[in-house]
């Protein structure tokens, strides 16, 4: 009797909706001078694709010199610096006189070479959908980035209000939550301490707005992304604040400031070996069933615990964890290189 054909995890625990979610890097690592720019490439080049660069078209760009600026992020886009295709660019905000030329520049040179448009600041649904489609119509016009993903920044009180909306975007892939803006659109309401890497886990309207942004993007199927902490030489501050965020508010992704914060936020975001060991266990044992409920280790598990125990794989992988050959073969059908 012939044995029946192994199944992939990814193939027999999803649909194809459910399957095409997209999976980011846990690290998106922001820089707006190009010296740093040159030197984020650099590490990510040792690292790998561990973590975005998103280069900084706003905060970054001298005042009077945005297009030049914009286009030396193009020209980086471009390069052969850009290996894994894991550099983005944040434009200036919708209502701001340079984001169309922002978005002529990025998007219609490099739009292919771009892995998302950050759009910052929107007041509303409809900055977010005015953006969006002035970012297609440009990459119409172009003939290039025809399927750039788009990620925003909540960070006004209007986005908050509208989140669930903005999430349901088809061109959004991920929002990220803007703390320092959103802390002083209150107006002084929101203490200072709201902005630290502890207190912006105790204040009750931070706290809201963060829950609130991460469930509209796991309802929608996009992917949270966590604000920064400020004080990047305190590790340990650091090493909670992301590790909070992952465990308690179900971030999936978080923003670095620093290189120095970049490997804490991977290893935040990462499982740990035991809890590798064991998905691996049961994804295999899973497998071996043709996915039927098993039992292991006095536990029952069926296809609803599998969807869990295989994100544990997925996301082992996305943060650079070597895998055993044997699973690397027999969940995703290739051996690792």
């Amino acid at each position: 009797m012939t044995a029946p054909a192994r199944v992939l995890p990814s193939d027999a625990l999803f649909d194809p909706e459910e399957a095409a979610r997209p999976h980011l890097p846990v690290c998106d690592h922001y820089c707006g001078v190009e010296l740093r720019m040159r030197k984020a490439l650099q590490l990510q080049a040792e690292m790998g694709p561990v973590f975005d660069i998103t280069l900084d078209c706003e905060d970054g760009a001298p005042v009077g010199g945005e297009a030049e600026h914009a286009a030396m992020v193009a020209d980086i886009a471009l390069s052969a610096d850009n290996r894994f295709g894991r550099v983005a660019a944040r434009v200036h905000p919708f209502d701001h006189p340079s984001f169309a030329a922002d978005v002529e520049t990025l998007v219609g040179r490099a739009g292919d070479r771009l892995a998302f448009v950050m759009l910052p600041k929107p007041r509303h649904l409809a900055d977010v959908q005015q953006a969006i489609a002035h970012i297609e119509h440009v990459a119409r016009v172009h003939g290039r980035g025809a399927a750039l993903p788009v990620h925003a920044l909540v960070e006004t009180h209007g986005a908050l209000r509208d989140v669930q909306a903005i999430a349901a975007l088809p061109r959004i892939e991920s929002l990220s939550f803007g703390l320092m803006d959103f802390v002083s659109a209150h107006r002084g309401a929101i203490p200072k301490s709201g902005m630290s890497a502890r207190g912006q886990f105790e204040h009750p309207l931070v706290v809201r707005a963060k829950l609130e942004i991460s469930a509209a993007c796991h309802g929608a199927g996009k992917v949270p992304s966590h604000c920064v902490v400020t004080e990047f030489k305190d590790a340990a501050a650091l090493q909670a604040a992301a590790t909070r965020a992952a465990r308690e508010f179900g971030y999936t992704r978080m923003w670095s400031i620093h290189p120095a914060q970049i490997q804490p936020i991977v290893d935040a975001f990462a499982p740990s070996v035991a809890e590798v060991d064991e998905a691996i266990e049961i994804i295999a044992a899973a497998q071996a069933a043709q996915w039927a409920p098993i039992r292991h280790r006095d536990t029952l598990h069926d296809r609803a615990s599998y969807r869990y125990f295989w994100q544990v794989i997925e996301r082992a992988r996305r943060t650079g964890q070597p895998l055993p050959a044997q699973a690397m073969e027999a969940f995703f059908g290739v051996l690792p290189v």
